[in-house]
C-alpha cells in the first residue's frame, strides 16, 4: 500500500506583509499562521497570503499557543525573519546588543526548544552570521538534534531582481538539509527593465489612476534638477558644482556615490530599503523618468507580484509606512526557493509531500 502524502505546514514569525509566507506557499507549503507585532501587516498578510494573522509580540507567545497553530498530522515548519536592524551593515561599529530587537532571535530559539518543530528556517542580513546570538542559536539547534545549514545567498541567483544578499538558515530533525544554491546564472539575472520596464509612466508627485501604489514622491525643485542631470549608473559627480550637496564638497563625500542616483535598466536594482521611494536615500531614481521609483516598483523589485495589496482600500497610501513594509519584507522568490528545498528534503526523508495551494478565502483576523 502506497504511503499517503504528508502536508508541510508553516508558522511564520515576524511575518510582516507576508513575503516569506507567500514564497513558501508558491512552493506548495501550507501556511497555518503569521505572527507579527505590527498591526499594519494584518490587511496585506490576510489579503495576499490568505492565512490567519496574529498581532502579537513574540515575547508573549507561548509554546502551547504555537503548537495550537499547526494542524494535526502535518510536518511542522517554523519560519521567521527577526528584525534585521541590529545586524545591518548600516550599524557598523555600533554596539546594538542591548537593543530590544537583538534578543528576538533568542525568542525564536525559545519557541524552537519548546515546540521542537520538524523543520526551521530563518532569514536575515548576512552580518548576523558573526553575531554571538546567532552562534548560540545554531549551537542550540544542534544540541536539539537538528541538522543545520546556513549561508549568505545572493538574491539575483534566486530570481530576485535586486543586488541583495541575505543569510538563510535551514535546520531539520528529519535528516540532512541544505540551503538551496541559486540556480540562475549572471547572464540570466532578472533586470530592472524586465520587471518594471512596461509599467505606465508617471511624473514625480503623481499616482497612476489604475494602481494607487504606482505613486512617486514629489521632488523639490533642486532634486528635480539633480535627477535631470543624472544618467543611469552615474553619480552626483556628473552635476555642476551648484547642484552638489554640502556633504559632496567634503573629502568624505566621495564615498557617497550611490545616493541621488538613477538605477540601470539592464541590471538588477540596488537593495530595496525602507526608503526606496526617496531619491536622496540611494540609487532609487528611475532609469529614464525624472522621478524616484514608485512604491509599486519597489515592491516588484522585491519580487512581489504586481497586484500584491499593501493597504486596505479605505486607507491612504503613505510613503513612509508602506516603504517600511516593502523594504523590510523577505523577497518572495528567495522564500520560494527555500520552500522548494524544504519540500524536496521532506519528500526525500519522509515520503511524498502533498502540495497545498493558497487559500481562496480570507480568514477573519485573530
Amino acid at each position: 500500500m502506497a504511503t499517503p502524502p504528508v502536508m508541510i505546514s508553516a508558522v511564520d514569525l515576524f511575518c510582516g506583509v507576508g513575503g516569506l509566507s507567500y514564497g513558501l506557499q508558491d512552493a506548495g507549503i501550507h501556511v497555518a499562521a503569521g505572527v507579527d507585532l505590527d498591526g499594519a501587516c494584518d490587511y496585506p498578510y490576510r489579503t495576499n497570503v490568505r492565512a490567519p494573522f496574529h498581532t502579537r509580540d513574540i515575547r508573549n507567545v507561548t509554546v502551547e499557543e504555537l503548537n495550537g497553530m499547526w494542524p494535526n498530522g502535518a510536518i511542522r515548519l517554523l519560519a521567521g525573519c527577526a528584525p534585521c536592524q541590529p545586524f545591518s551593515s548600516y550599524r557598523r561599529g555600533v554596539d546594538t546588543s542591548n537593543e530590544v530587537q537583538w534578543s528576538l532571535v533568542d525568542e525564536m530559539r525559545r519557541l524552537v526548544e519548546g515546540a521542537l518543530p520538524d523543520v526551521v528556517t530563518m532569514e536575515n542580513v548576512p552580518r548576523i552570521g558573526s553575531a554571538s546570538i546567532f552562534s548560540t542559536f545554531v549551537a542550540r539547534l544542534r544540541e536539539l538534534e537538528y541538522q543545520v545549514d546556513f549561508k549568505s545567498c545572493y538574491c539575483p541567483s534566486y530570481g530576485v531582481p535586486q543586488h541583495r544578499r541575505r543569510m538563510v538558515l535551514v535546520a531539520s530533525r528529519l535528516g540532512d538539509i541544505k540551503v538551496p544554491k541559486g540556480a540562475i546564472a549572471p547572464a540570466n539575472y532578472a533586470t530592472v527593465r524586465q520587471v518594471i520596464g512596461t509599467l505606465p509612466p508617471v511624473g514625480h508627485g503623481e499616482t497612476h489612476p489604475s494602481d494607487r501604489l504606482h505613486k512617486s514622491r514629489t521632488l523639490t525643485k533642486l532634486n528635480l534638477e539633480r535627477i535631470q542631470r543624472s544618467t543611469p549608473g552615474g553619480t552626483w559627480r556628473e552635476w555642476p558644482e551648484e547642484l552638489r550637496a554640502p556633504c559632496h564638497r567634503k573629502e568624505t563625500g566621495a564615498t557617497f556615490r550611490n545616493v541621488y542616483a538613477r538605477m540601470v535598466w539592464d541590471e538588477p536594482s540596488p537593495t530595496i530599503t525602507t526608503l526606496a521611494y526617496n531619491f536622496g536615500a540611494g540609487r532609487f531614481g528611475h532609469p529614464d523618468q525624472d522621478r524616484p521609483i514608485t512604491l509599486r516598483e519597489a515592491a516588484i523589485l522585491q519580487s512581489f507580484p504586481p497586484d500584491y495589496e499593501f493597504a486596505a482600500p479605505e486607507d491612504p497610501v503613505q510613503f513612509a509606512p508602506l516603504g517600511r513594509l516593502i523594504g523590510n519584507a523577505v523577497p518572495p522568490r528567495l522564500a520560494g526557493a527555500v520552500g522548494k528545498a524544504i519540500v524536496e528534503h521532506v519528500s526525500t526523508v519522509v515520503g511524498p509531500v502533498r502540495k497545498v495551494r493558497r487559500r481562496a478565502t480570507v480568514p477573519a483576523a485573530r
